[in-house]
């Protein structure tokens, strides 16, 4: 009998009950269910993705089983990047928030993630066993009132729906799994694609090979097709595949699998990923147009670093920013010109739609284009009230070239605009000035001979020669500068503007 699965992501605050209701909501487990890691089971919170399964009938064709995968993410503030790596191979969305507490950080920056990532979402109040009888509806009210109002300000909406349950005690654990069957829309699956698939876990059995749990985000595969493990640089061949313990011959984008291949060293490959034989390599930087998240209160800053989130890596990277003076397209394009922004102010962030990034990291990550990526900045105090994601974007642009800062780098037309300003020294005719002060004694002048300068009264000349041994240069006037200049020419201020690309130095100053 077919089956088809469908993968719904538990996010939310850290102790609101998600693997609690996991577990209630599921009839089998994984390998990676409900906590098995001992520091999990010893501190009470789930420090990895878990996984378990429901098998109902498909609302809308009888001959065919419906599989529920349900993954568990950390609500921990730390383990952000974790939850980021879930939230991408989730369908739906189920929100858990403690009827206690409502939305709290984590439980924000969870809601942010899954709207950008523009997944379906239900809203889970749990641990409603903590209110008495009498009063239990009273407050549930108030809560859901708090609730549609953060929603309604976000791409969601209001009508959002919500379930009020308790995990622990099972009241109303059948509403929400029926309310998860009449949420179930028919994803869109790429089984075309070449097989990529996220690795969540790794185990070797003897005499058999090693285990590979995971997700396929893309594509498909069988047993005995030959699978690339591009961060080892190593290929191996499916020997057999268990979707929840059932053993099957092939697979495709959204099932979850336990994926046995010929023997490698499990400890290798914690986490990561499988893709088709050179599908993937490594990438050194990228460029994306910078989607700002509006509860970042910080300024983001070029040449700062931030951690990069893409699939499941999560790497610090070097960012530079640029924008597109001319607005003409929303993608990247290295042929055009880009000027250097040295940062983004956050009462500006929402207003900043032609501002790009460059990423450097200080790793390579295995990823494509198009592929989302978000930026945080985790090292802020993981228990203030201040949201850490900065900004999100798809990959537009990257490279491969691991000699990309010499090679590929200079070709970036980003510039950094240069003004200089001087006082005209003497007059030496209506057509020529000998202007002091426009550069350092130091400064190599030659390369500003052929610049256009501009006077303060609207008057343009060019830079023909230098002068001496100091800094004056001389400065000649196609059209005769007026008397009124000449006769105020203590008064008058010379300005030299040029551009300078920041990846080529080589290449001087242009204007």
């Amino acid at each position: 009998m077919p089956v088809r699965n469908f993968n719904i992501g538990l996010l939310g605050h850290v102790d609101s009950g998600k693997t609690t209701l996991a577990r209630a909501l599921s009839s089998i487990s994984s390998t990676a269910a409900f906590d098995k890691n001992p520091q999990s089971v010893e501190r009470g919170i789930t420090l990895d993705l878990g996984f378990s399964g429901l098998l109902v009938e498909a609302p809308d064709q009888a001959d065919d089983k419906l599989q529920f995968t349900f993954v568990d993410c950390p609500g921990h503030a730390s383990l952000i990047r974790t939850i980021i790596g879930g939230a991408q191979i989730i369908d739906l969305m189920l929100l858990v928030v403690d009827a206690q507490k409502g939305i709290q950080t984590q439980t924000a920056e969870c809601l942010v993630i899954g709207e950008l990532l523009r997944k379906k979402l239900i809203v889970v109040i749990n641990k409603i066993d903590a209110f008495a009888d009498d009063q239990r509806e009273a407050k549930l009210e108030k809560l859901r009132a708090r609730l549609v109002k953060t929603l309604a300000a976000t791409s969601f909406g209001s009508e959002v729906p919500m379930y009020a349950v308790s995990a622990l005690e099972g009241t109303n654990i059948p509403e929400l799994r029926a309310g998860l069957s009449d949420a179930y829309f028919e994803p869109q699956r790429n089984a075309s694609a070449p097989l990529l698939m996220y690795v969540d876990h790794c185990f070797g059995i003897k005499g058999q090979g090693t285990v590979c749990t995971g997700t396929l985000i893309q594509g498909s595969v069988q047993v005995n097709d030959t699978v690339e493990l591009p961060a080892l640089g190593e290929k191996r061949k499916v020997k057999s595949m268990q979707m929840f313990r059932e053993n099957v011959t092939s697979a495709s984008m959204g099932d979850r699998i336990g994926l046995c291949v010929t023997q490698f060293n499990a400890k290798l490959l914690e986490r990561g990923v499988i893709a088709q034989p050179g599908y993937l390599k490594p990438v050194f930087a990228v460029s994306l147009q910078l989607r700002p998240i509006r509860y970042y209160k910080h300024d983001i800053k070029s040449k700062s670093k931030l951690h990069i989130s893409v699939g499941h890596d999560t790497v610090m990277a070097n960012v530079t920013l640029f924008q597109d003076t001319e607005v003409q397209s929303p993608e990247f394009d290295i042929s055009r010109e880009y000027e250097y922004v040295e940062e983004l102010l956050a009462a500006e962030l929402p207003a900043s739609d032609a501002v790009f990034a460059l990423l450097q990291f200080e790793s390579p990550v295995l990823t494509t284009l198009g592929t989302t990526v978000i930026a945080s900045k985790l090292d802020m105090d993981a228990h203030s009230n201040s949201c850490r994601l900065a900004f999100w974007g798809n990959i537009s642009w990257q490279t491969q070239n691991s000699s990309y800062a010499q090679e590929v780098l200079p070709k970036l037309r980003v510039f950094k605009r240069k003004q200089k300003l001087a006082s005209i020294q003497r007059v030496v005719s209506a057509n020529e000035v000998i202007v002091q002060n426009l550069f350092k004694k130091e400064a190599n002048r030659d390369m500003y001979v052929g610049k256009w300068i501009e006077l303060s009264t609207g008057e343009r000349g060019c830079i023909e020669r230098t002068f001496g041994q100091s800094s004056k240069v001389c400065i000649v006037f196609r059209d005769a500068l007026s008397d009124s200049t000449i006769e105020k020419v203590r008064d008058v201020q010379v300005l030299l503007n040029c551009k300078k690309y920041i990846f080529n130095k080589q290449a001087g100053l242009f204007q």
